[in-house]
């Protein structure tokens, strides 16, 4: 079931991130309350048997530009935005390839739609490209960001 987030579920949310993304480029447990807090109606968890096992989070704002990593402050960010930017798609290791990943991502996209904005984007590492273009994401090539000192690739996806 996926559900909008709680301020209960961040203990588990931030373990989860913290699994899933390698060392720096994971958000801090303060940044994911933040995100809890300012913007959850940008932030749903998948639970399966009472159990959160995957999240998806994101910011909205009129002007991206994903090299810029105040977003991820939710620096810039108002709810009534133009434009999603997904911080976080994460799903904890032990519930990978069950197609939690997915569903959050189809769920996110069409709630992005019945919100009326314009597009959505993000920053993957390479190998997901492929994934994320499989939902018509449209790669922007490589970003200016490092965080987490590693490569980024920017992708996009128009939603009207």
């Amino acid at each position: 079931m996926i559900r909008q987030v709680r301020l209960s579920d961040l203990d588990r949310c931030y373990e989860i991130e913290k699994i899933a993304y390698d060392g720096s480029e994971a958000a801090t447990r303060e940044k994911i309350e933040k995100r809890i807090q300012c913007y959850p109606q940008g932030f749903f968890v998948y639970e399966t048997e009472g159990l959160v096992v995957g999240l998806i989070n994101s910011a909205s704002a009129d002007h991206i530009e994903m090299a810029n990593d105040d977003i991820k402050e939710l620096v810039g960010h108002h709810d009534n935005g133009k434009h999603m930017v997904i911080m976080s798609l994460a799903v904890h290791p032990g519930y990978q390839r069950k197609g939690y990943g997915r569903q959050l991502l189809n769920f996110f996209i069409e709630h992005a739609r019945n919100l009326g904005k314009e597009s959505i984007y993000l920053m993957c590492q390479r190998y997901l490209i492929p994934f994320y273009s499989g939902f018509g994401f449209v790669s922007q090539g490589v970003s200016e960001s490092n965080h987490g000192d590693l490569t980024w690739h920017e992708m996009q996806l128009q939603l009207f």
